[in-house]
């Protein structure tokens, strides 16, 4: 069946009590789900992806050999530095068609989410006019940063859901023609949050042939391309073509190198919608102090903080593999740090939730409340339940043993 418009977005009177808890934070509404609840053992939190690994000794140094420059405006785009140890990054990392120029192609961010954010509202003005009313398409569920943004941008959502079925990425082959003719940039996130799913080489071929057939913008989010346990995954950059025209890819520092207090991001490709996004940021975004830029340069530059890092979270996948088994639909994802659980046959996700809070003291987050309601009333993200497992090896092992003792 073809996405429409009115399966995406689309509201009656009926939907728009689940639509405004849509468009609150998961984690206020997790909170408030298990308020009335006390745990029953000690707390182990696995419902926030907060990198908790330890932050890499060469920060301090870098910081404090840097801290002068505290004291100065920093320029928009990033410091030269920054965007050449980025551009020298993605050439060594993914296999492109031409080296990134970092003059041009490269562009700093206060981490990836405000960069997406504003990426939405600067697609809406920078692509032709639509056949319709301007849309933002994006996976079902989804990060939030994307729905934000195409609000602000004044553009209609278009959620596609992104289930078991269609290999937890959305199925181009069902958007109509209609909507793609109004479509001026599409959310694709590899490896996907929360489900690990990771595009093919032909997928990213794929949406990037209709974009350039319809003219919008995909802005692509790999934060979690550095977070694997067996292949690489790659990125849209690699599908862009010589010029990467219509692809942006956007990347962060707090995944990789477990650095999510520090901010620090980028994006890469296009650069003529990069110039109208620089000049968008330059009035309206936060922009990232130059020590800290300096310290990822340093990051950059090093991937064996990185490399340790995978292998921390390799030993706790190792556990999900042993203490989970093929219980809840579990496999192993492609990419990312999360674990997606189906748990419709023990109640539910809410029901799931609060169960492993109040009798586990486990906290875990409702897959509903990172997905949007469809139009038929289904909700992509129910029935499921997202661990992220950032905690320390021993802890999550004991959650997941917790968790398999209180759902059976």
């Amino acid at each position: 069946m073809a996405m429409t418009a009115s399966s995406g977005a689309a509201l009656g009177a009926g939907n728009l009590a689940s639509a405004g808890q849509a468009e609150r934070s998961p984690f206020l509404r997790t909170t408030e789900l298990l308020a009335p609840y006390q745990p029953a053992k000690p707390l182990i939190t696995l419902s926030l992806g907060e990198p908790q690994h330890p932050v890499p000794d060469f920060v301090g140094p870098v910081l404090a050999g840097h801290t002068a420059e505290f004291g100065r405006y920093p320029i928009a785009k990033g410091i030269e530095p920054f965007r050449r140890a980025v551009a020298a990054w993605l050439s060594s990392r993914f296999q492109l068609a031409r080296p990134v120029d970092p003059e041009s192609e490269v562009m700093v961010l206060n981490g990836s989410r405000e960069g997406l954010f504003f990426a939405a509202i600067t697609a809406a003005r920078y692509v032709a006019p639509r056949k319709g009313r301007p849309a933002i398409l994006m996976p079902n569920p989804f990060y939030p940063a994307y729905g934000a943004g195409a609000r602000a941008a004044g553009c209609e959502q278009i959620y596609l859901p992104t289930t078991l079925a269609n290999g937890f990425l959305p199925d181009l082959d069902s958007i109509d023609e209609a909507t793609l003719a109004r479509t001026v940039a599409f959310f694709i996130a590899s490896p996907a949050n929360p489900q690990g799913s990771v595009a093919s080489r032909e997928y990213f071929t794929r949406l990037k042939q209709l974009a350039d057939r319809y003219g919008f913008m995909i802005l692509s989010d790999e934060c979690y391309s550095e977070i694997y346990t067996r292949e690489a995954p790659g990125s849209a950059l690699e599908c862009a073509g010589p010029d990467f025209t219509n692809v942006v890819a956007f990347q962060s520092l707090s995944k990789r190198s477990n650095l999510p207090g520090m901010r620090v991001g980028f994006a890469a490709g296009d650069k003529t919608f990069l110039a109208a996004f620089h000049e968008l940021r330059n009035v309206a975004a936060p922009q990232v102090p130059v020590p800290l830029q300096h310290v990822a340069v340093a990051a950059y530059s090093d991937e064996a903080h990185v490399e340790e890092n995978r292998r921390l979270y390799r030993v706790k996948f190792d556990f999900a593999d042993q203490i989970l088994g093929n219980r809840y639909g579990y496999k192993r994802p492609a990419g990312g740090f999360c674990v997606w659980l189906d748990v419709s046959d023990r109640g539910g996700d809410e029901a799931a939730s609060i169960r492993l809070y109040r009798d586990a003291g486990v906290r875990v987050i409702p897959g509903s409340y990172l997905a949007r309601e469809q139009a038929d009333g289904s909700n992509p993200g129910a029935g499921y339940i997202r661990l992220a497992l950032v905690s320390d090896s021993q802890s999550t092992a004991e959650a997941m043993h917790r968790l398999v003792e209180t759902l059976g």
